[in-house]
């Protein structure tokens, strides 16, 4: 098996350059693994640094054009290179993006699971930082648009669009 810089691994995981163990396979736009040698969609890179506004802008991009699983990367980044204070935050937007992410690929049971989680975290967190707009996010609007969501999901067995269904992270 090839490393993610052709060079293969000892023990048949993909590795990176600096040797941690990352999953080289081509995926699809929500994120499934894909056969080596086919063409898949571009991967997120990982650890960017970015301003919280870069990354609600950049997140916001991907959920539009139907890359949940990639704006899930995104706000991973963000919880893990954000101060302490932001890290709720960020997980409970990623987790509502994986929410969307298996609601896109029919898996109806987790999916709205992950969205009712998601929508639970990023409510908390506003309440204990009393901060119902940080970074002009609609978390009102957002956790409301989960909780509808995950109650549509239950109700239709067949995959949603993840491109129609994206939430809109800031108010117009």
């Amino acid at each position: 098996m090839a490393d993610a810089s052709g060079d293969g691994d000892i023990g048949g995981r993909d590795r990176d350059p600096e040797g941690r163990a990352r999953n080289a396979r081509p995926r699809d736009g929500l994120g499934r693994p894909l056969p080596y040698g086919v063409d898949g969609v571009e991967r997120q890179p990982e650890g960017v640094v970015r301003s919280p506004a870069e990354t609600v802008a950049e997140a916001q991009e991907l959920l539009d054009a139907g890359k949940p699983f990639h704006a899930h990367e995104v706000f991973e980044d963000a919880w893990k290179s954000g101060p302490d204070a932001d890290r709720g935050l960020w997980r409970g937007l990623a987790q509502l993006a994986v929410g969307l992410t298996h609601s896109a690929r029919g898996n109806t049971t987790g999916g709205a699971r992950l969205l009712r989680r998601g929508a639970a975290a990023v409510t908390e967190w506003s309440a204990e930082q009393n901060q119902p707009r940080p970074y002009d996010l609609d978390l009102t609007g957002v956790a409301s648009w989960a909780g509808a969501l995950a109650g549509r999901v239950e109700q239709t067995p067949t995959p949603i669009d993840a491109g129609t269904e994206a939430p809109r992270l800031r108010r117009p």
